[in-house]
């Protein structure tokens, strides 16, 4: 029924305009979600309003227990141990030690940092957060002009968000059921080829314009040595992790949970050596209630999302994008770009979790149909790949916008975050100096649409 259609779509408006007000999402789908359904049933007579209402007995539940879900709260807690043992200032201290003495190296040493961190925080903003504290004053001591520090760090920042392992990347791997290892082993190079892009950005600035980065001088080699050997067992925990992963020695719950673990003893015994660093007990206590917070947080917007999602269905609002799609006549590959261009404009003001929660499910319905459906072959296919490809590629280019959508103006998020960071310094200065990186991003996106071999090799060749 078209009413039905209707006011799915006003649902849908509602919520925009909710979450742009600042309601906490969860709040906002929940409401969304329960007023819908309540309106649907005095439109539609057989929706009846209270068989909905009897799945809250059980929809909780259903959503805390998901094992697949048990993933996030030890990967937030790896983060946080390694936040609170100050392992993202070893990070940003070794990789100084190694690139630091030439022209712009200490910028290019916190995109290192920046990479290395996201890979065990898997939070684009939380990395920009962090590795602002630790860079920003440094490259502020050394010279650099406050817009190559700045947009350096927003840009860096987004990385958190793709290298595994990413809690949005797991997010969206349970909504298209795809493999959670094949989803981590596809970002990979994405993530190797966007900190190539980002230091190339910086090595073209400083050439440009030197007086960006002034020559620092070099660390003597006790200094140098020093940094290296903190850096070692902070390279070798997060490697072992991600390159774990990536071959599929073991399944990311177990990977998560011995993360955290070695993370915790790392820190503690870190502590002994120097009374300045690694994990005290404050520090463990609040990275263990830090995690049950945001946890929390997370398991809510869920919650919320299978109560969104419910409405949605019962509206039958993606399955009418689906079949408009298919029988618009549209250009798969323009009809991809447009989705995209949504993704960049929503990642400006909506959380990246969020976004996935509420657009895939609209989003990846329409594209299998344009693809060929759900048994397409990939000599057939709209796109070229099956149905199994196209759900680690698109994946992968979503996370890559949704990045893109954090610098760019005029609301990008992690620009907020690092403009806060830096007193005195106006946004226009941040926009200003992450505009390289963004127009950088844009050539990657481009990169990964045509070529989308670039996300798929692992996946392939370690299967």
């Amino acid at each position: 029924m078209f009413e039905r259609e209707v006011i799915g779509l006003l649902g849908l408006a509602a919520l925009f305009g909710l979450l742009i007000l600042r309601l906490p999402v969860g709040l906002a789908m929940i409401g969304v979600g329960i007023g819908g359904n309540f309106l649907l049933s005095l439109v539609v007579p057989y929706l009846r309003f209270d068989p909905y209402l009897k799945q809250f007995k059980t929809l909780l539940w259903g959503v805390v227990a998901n094992y697949e879900l048990s993933v996030v709260p030890l990967f937030i807690l790896m983060g946080l141990l390694a936040s609170h043992a100050r392992l993202s200032n070893d990070l940003f201290q070794g990789f100084n030690a190694m690139v630091g003495r030439f022209r712009g190296g200490v910028a290019m040493a916190a995109i290192g940092a920046c990479a290395g961190f996201g890979a065990v925080c898997g939070s684009s903003l939380a990395t920009a957060s962090t590795m602002g504290r630790v860079a920003l004053p440094e490259l502020r001591r050394l010279n650099y002009a406050a817009k190559l520090a700045t947009g350096t760090l927003a840009a860096g920042g987004t990385l958190g968000i793709l290298i595994p392992p990413s809690v949005a990347l797991v997010i969206y791997a349970i909504i298209v059921e795809a493999s959670i290892i094949e989803m981590f082993q596809a970002a990979i190079l994405p993530g190797l080829i966007a900190v190539a892009f980002f230091i190339l950005v910086i090595a073209v600035v400083v050439r440009v314009n030197p007086d960006a980065a002034p020559q620092t001088a070099a660390l003597t080699g006790d200094e140098r040595r020093r940094a290296l050997l903190r850096l070692l067992p902070v390279v070798a925990i997060f490697g072992a992790i991600i390159l774990g992963l990536g071959m599929g020695l073991f399944t990311p719950t177990p990977a998560a949970a011995v993360g955290a673990t070695v993370i915790l003893i790392y820190g503690i015994l870190l502590r002994f050596k120097d009374p300045e660093a690694g994990l005290s007990l404050a520090g463990i206590r609040g990275s263990l209630l830090d995690t049950a917070v945001t946890s929390g947080m997370i398991y809510f917007i869920l919650f919320g999302a299978e109560v969104l999602k419910t409405f949605f269905a019962r509206a039958g609002l993606p399955a009418a994008m689906a079949t408009w799609t298919a029988n618009a006549g549209i250009d798969p590959w323009l009809l991809l770009i447009a989705m995209l261009l949504i993704l960049i404009v929503l990642g400006c003001v909506m959380d990246s979790l969020a976004m996935i929660l509420v657009i895939v499910p609209f989003f990846w319905p329409a594209l299998v149909d344009l693809n060929g459906g759900d048994y397409a072959l990939a000599e057939t296919a709209a796109f070229g790949l099956n149905t199994e490809e196209l759900k680690i590629w698109f994946g992968i280019i979503a996370l890559v916008v949704v990045e893109l959508g954090l610098i760019t103006p005029p609301v990008g998020l992690n620009v907020f975050i690092i403009a806060g960071l830096s007193q005195g310094v106006r946004m226009a200065e941040v926009f200003a100096g992450v505009m390289p990186f963004f127009a950088i991003e844009i050539l990657r996106i481009a990169l990964l649409l045509a070529l989308p071999a670039l996300c798929l090799f692992l996946p392939r060749y370690l299967s």
